[in-house]
């Protein structure tokens, strides 16, 4: 792309920083992304692509940075990586044949339920608890249902997985990220293979903004781990009222616009 000049690709690489910092810790480096990719110029589909190919790399670097510390075994997530790209690749292929007005109707409501129970509950996620599921059954369900979300949608995959893994699994809130960060990368791969054969990631902006969500990731998971809850938890719960908010936002806008051309037809 002709218009992507050295200051905008500096701006493409503060934004992966920033997201793979934000993705990390809480989820949610898609709100600094994808806007800071549709201002350079990329078209919604392009923009989603190119997204999903860097910040690959973003939690590709959180995950081995949470495994080399042991707070994720790789081999015993196994079912959880293979329903998770099973969803995420159904939802990638739906996405490009199906509108996603449910979902912007649905998951509002998701992501508050999900912020409140972190804000409320002032010892959830500091030690593990006990469970309600076996993991198979739970990876089943949530890899397949979360998967095909992350695939179809994306904001606030990482809250809801966050949520899934501490009030399901009974996951410390640290455990929980780490966790969370094998599937996202999970479904950001399935994604982005789906995408790349499709021609839609824009390769240079891609580039750019792996670079950024490596080192981001790699901080942003570090300071996970050094601060533990009291990062976490606040960091959460903001990204996800701050997804909610967008969302309705969105969901008014497009709403209103509608409004207006019928009046004015």
């Amino acid at each position: 792309m002709e218009n992507l000049t050295i200051e905008i690709l500096g701006w493409l690489f503060l934004a992966g920083l920033a997201g793979g910092f934000v993705d990390s810790i809480a989820g949610g480096g898609g709100l600094i992304s994808v806007p800071a990719l549709l201002m350079a110029g990329l078209n919604p589909v392009a923009a989603l692509a190119t997204n999903k190919a860097s910040s690959m790399f973003g939690s590709f670097t959180a995950t081995l940075t949470y495994a080399r510390k042991g707070h994720v075994n790789l081999r015993d997530m196994k079912w959880a990586i293979a329903f998770t790209f099973t969803g995420s690749a159904i939802g990638t292929i739906a996405v490009q044949i199906l509108a996603s007005d449910v979902m912007t109707q649905v998951i509002p409501f998701l992501l508050i339920a999900a912020a409140m129970y972190f804000l409320f509950g002032p010892k959830i996620g500091e030690v593990d608890r006990h469970h309600y599921l076996e993991q198979i059954p739970f990876y089943l369900i949530f890899g397949l249902c979360l998967g095909f979300y992350d695939g179809f949608f994306g904001p606030g995959t990482g809250s809801l997985w966050a949520l899934a893994f501490v009030s399901i699994l009974g996951f410390n809130m640290l455990k929980a990220t780490a966790h969370t960060k094998v599937v996202n990368f999970t479904s950001n791969f399935a994604s982005f293979l789906f995408f790349a054969f499709a021609g839609h990631v824009v390769w240079l902006p891609t580039a750019v903004m792996a670079v950024g969500q490596l080192l981001g990731a790699r901080i942003g998971a570090n300071t996970a781990m050094k601060h533990g809850t009291r990062v976490i938890k606040p960091l959460l719960v903001t990204v996800s009222l701050v997804i909610t908010t967008k969302l309705v936002y969105d969901d008014a806008d497009n709403f209103i616009h509608k409004l207006v051309v019928e009046l004015l037809a």
